[in-house]
């Protein structure tokens, strides 16, 4: 399966991006997420769609006893071993969808921004249910389901060219979009609030934090950003196996 990360000139595009150049600081949801991160210290971890590696190396530096990083993208990988500076750190090229492990492989399972690319969410929390300790936990963040619900992800212009507003449509006709990322068309997958907190609370997780991260005070000044103020464009949410 080709995974749209590993074409050229969208890896290029991505590889210019504050949160590819700068790592987690470049990343306006990061000082949300981090104060959500459980404490890692001899722990086993599984981040999942990892990306350039940067959360298998906050959970290596916090003294996770081992960690692995799953990711479909050959390139996003290529890169994730060049940072890789520790022992503890093992990288998978897998499909989320496909990748299997034992059960209770892990004490925490984490994943940035990566499970709005996969179609069926309740099968996947199914499966991190299985692989996880009983009491481990589980963090990811995903697109807001108000921001992926219409599907273009781009606001509504007005005459003069200014935002207007930002469009909510379809809400409940899950499934398949297509978003102008980067120059390119990206699938990826919407689906309601619901099924994201349910689809965990009928899989054996109990939900322990839920937050819609903001701009941090120290990024409004980006260009852009201080739109990011008008509607939710990320969704984060902290569980724990019962």
């Amino acid at each position: 399966m080709k995974n749209i990360y590993d074409n050229e000139k969208f890896f290029e595009s991505y590889s210019q991006m504050d949160r590819s150049q700068k790592g987690l600081d470049g990343a306006g949801e990061w000082q949300t997420l981090e104060k959500l991160l459980p404490d890692f210290k001899e722990k086993r971890v599984l981040d999942l769609g990892c990306g350039y590696g940067w959360h298998c190396l906050y959970a290596a530096e916090h003294g996770a006893a081992s960690v692995v990083g799953v990711d479909l993208s050959e390139k996003m990988l290529e890169v994730a071993r060049q940072k890789n500076t520790f022992d503890t750190i093992s990288y998978l090229q897998a499909s989320i969808d496909d990748v299997t492990f034992e059960p209770n492989s892990f004490d925490i399972v984490i994943s940035s921004l990566a499970i709005h690319y996969i179609a069926d969410f309740e099968k996947l929390a199914k499966k991190i249910a299985h692989w996880l300790t009983a009491g481990g936990q589980l963090i990811f963040s995903v697109e807001h389901p108000i921001f992926t619900a219409e599907g273009s992800q781009d606001w509504f212009y007005n005459e003069e060219g200014k935002i207007a507003h930002f469009p909510v449509d379809n809400y409940f006709y899950e499934g398949q979009r297509t978003a102008h990322f980067l120059g390119s068309n990206v699938t990826k997958y919407h689906r309601t609030l619901t099924t994201y907190l349910d689809s965990l609370l009928t899989n054996g997780f109990q939900i322990t934090r839920i937050v819609e991260p903001m701009p941090p005070e120290n990024m409004l000044d980006i260009p852009g950003m201080k739109d990011e103020m008008r509607r939710p464009m990320m969704l984060i949410v902290a569980a724990e196996k019962k």
